[in-house]
This record gives structure tokens, C-alpha cells and sequence, in this order.
């Protein structure tokens, strides 16, 4: 469990997946991310971030403090194959839209940033977003990471026409 001053960051739990499924069935929340999805994809998903742990890396559950509300979902992964962060690991989020633009995420990563450079032994943390996300990539600035001149790749998840399928990386280098 990661603590911030307005958040607990922690391994979700069945209790969770009522909010989180809301998360990835809202549009909003989709729009720069890939299509909605629906109980069992976001199932699908939780499943595919408990994989991770095993080499103790996964993402939480974002929930405040103040009133438990699960807000959130972020952390740390390994990039998937074929693409060029394959192996690095990658950061990533997401937030309910009731909680957007009240700096729930930049908190959120920063903790998530520092769990990191303390656990793990990596020479960068590296994000991915598509081009024409223009609200995670100013988060990404905020966080420090710097966008990667030759970071731009086509992303093997969407069709060749989806306006999602250009991706831009962001990285921050490990702190000296």
C-alpha cells in the first residue's frame, strides 16, 4: 500500500470492481485509451494487472482517504510486445471523471514514481499515450518524463485507421 496525503494506493480488491468497471465503460474516461469495456474485459484486464505482481509490479486501486471512493487505477507494468517499450517498465493511469482536474493523478503517479525508484532497479520508467491525448500528456510533463524523440510507433492494438494507433512515449530517468 502506497499512502499520499489524499490518497491510499492499494492491490484491488473485489470490493473495487463496481467502480473500476464504471471507469472502463465510460467514454470519457476511453476516448484516448482504447474502446469501453464491458464486466468481463474489465475483468479481463484486472486479471491481466495481477499478472504482473509476481515480479512485484501491477497497478492499484486509487481511492481517497477522506471517503474510501475508488477514484483511480495506476501503477507500474512491463511494456508489452511488439512495441518499443517491450520488457521497460511502463507507467500508466486512470480517473473516474468526477475526480479529474483536482490533481489526483500527478499525486497519485508522483507516489507511484517514488514506490518505484525504491523497489525496483530500472534505468528509466517509460509511459505510452496516444498522440492526440491531450490531457495525460501534460500530466507526463508535470511528472518530470520528457517526450521521446524516436518514441513515436504505431501501435499493434488498433486498426490501421484508429486515430489512437499513433503513440508517443514519455520517460524520466532514474534520480541520481
Amino acid at each position: 500500500m502506497i499512502a499520499t496525503q489524499r490518497l491510499m494506493l492499494r492491490v484491488p480488491v473485489a470490493a473495487d470492481r463496481p467502480a473500476l468497471h464504471a471507469m472502463w465503460a465510460d467514454p470519457r474516461v476511453m476516448a484516448e485509451l482504447g474502446p469501453v469495456k464491458d464486466a468481463a474485459a474489465s475483468d479481463a484486464a484486472l486479471a491481466k494487472h495481477e499478472g504482473y505482481r509476481h515480479e512485484g509490479l501491477g497497478f492499484f486501486t486509487v481511492a481517497r482517504k477522506a471517503d474510501g471512493a475508488v477514484i483511480g487505477f495506476c501503477g507500474l507494468k512491463r511494456g508489452d510486445p511488439p512495441h518499443p517499450i517491450d520488457g521497460e517498465v511502463e507507467a500508466g493511469w486512470m480517473i473516474a471523471p468526477a475526480y479529474w482536474r483536482q490533481g489526483y493523478a500527478l499525486e497519485a503517479m508522483r507516489a507511484v514514481f517514488d514506490w518505484g525508484w525504491a523497489t525496483f532497479d530500472m534505468p528509466r520508467i517509460v509511459a505510452i499515450t496516444s498522440a492526440r491525448n491531450s490531457a495525460s500528456q501534460p500530466v507526463m510533463r508535470r511528472l518530470g518524463m520528457v517526450r521521446l524523440a524516436d518514441g513515436d510507433f504505431e501501435h499493434a492494438g488498433f486498426s490501421a485507421d484508429d486515430p489512437l494507433r499513433h503513440i508517443v512515449t514519455y520517460a524520466i530517468e532514474r534520480p541520481r
